[in-house]
């Protein structure tokens, strides 16, 4: 059974790498494994068929012939578990790259998230303006604590991991002068990131399908 990942039809981002599928992608094209991707329009998130594959209508979903599995965090790291090149050997390294899968999308991302979903839902509210100060403001604080961990390093633990993947995918969301960008040592991280050859295939392939 080849490996498939689902994605969105067509992506509201209109294939700029925000969909969590590219993280998976990026971590495929990492370990040099192919993979073919079926569709899902949005009123397909809610049939019963795609139900079956993600319990909460949402995308990535993975199947393979050990695993069916949703939740882009668990999928790369069962892709790093399976194929070497994502996770260090020693299992302290092992735990730290796990570690820093984690801290991607339970300490660093909700604030983002929640900002994003302010500005859909709350743009037009007369408390906006305070509420997004203060969600930036929360944002800040994490950017500067990830940029004292980082310092003068390339990846957070010294060698690339799944960490990095999972890290690089959720500071993706607020690139961009106003907020990343006060925040140097990190937006060069970013761009660390997008500059190795399989995000880049990654990112081909998402704005590929998402042009189609």
């Amino acid at each position: 059974m080849p490996i498939t990942i689902t994605a969105f039809d067509h992506s509201p981002d209109g294939g700029r790498g925000l969909a969590r599928d590219c993280r998976v992608r990026w971590a495929l094209e990492e370990v040099g494994q192919p993979y073919e991707v079926i569709g899902v329009t949005f009123p397909e998130l809610k049939e019963p068929a795609h139900l079956a594959r993600q319990p909460f209508g949402q995308i990535p979903s993975y199947h393979d012939d050990t695993a069916n599995l949703f939740e882009s965090g668990a999928i790369i790291l069962h892709i790093a578990q399976a194929w070497p090149g994502l996770l260090p050997p020693d299992p302290a390294g092992k735990a730290r790259a796990m570690t820093w899968m984690f801290a991607a999308v339970s300490t660093v991302e909700p604030p983002i998230l929640e900002l994003e979903n302010a500005g859909f839902t709350e743009r037009e509210k007369p408390w906006y303006p305070e509420r997004r100060a203060a969600l930036e403001a929360r944002i800040h604080v994490r950017l500067r604590q990830l940029a004292d961990w980082l310092g003068d390093k390339d990846w957070l633990e010294g060698e690339f991991t799944a960490g990095d993947i999972m890290m690089i995918g959720v500071l993706l969301r607020i690139a961009g002068p106003d907020i990343l960008g006060r925040h140097r040592a990190l937006a060069a991280y970013v761009a660390r990131g997008e500059a190795r050859p399989a995000y880049k295939r990654a990112f081909d392939a998402q704005r590929a399908w998402n042009t189609r």
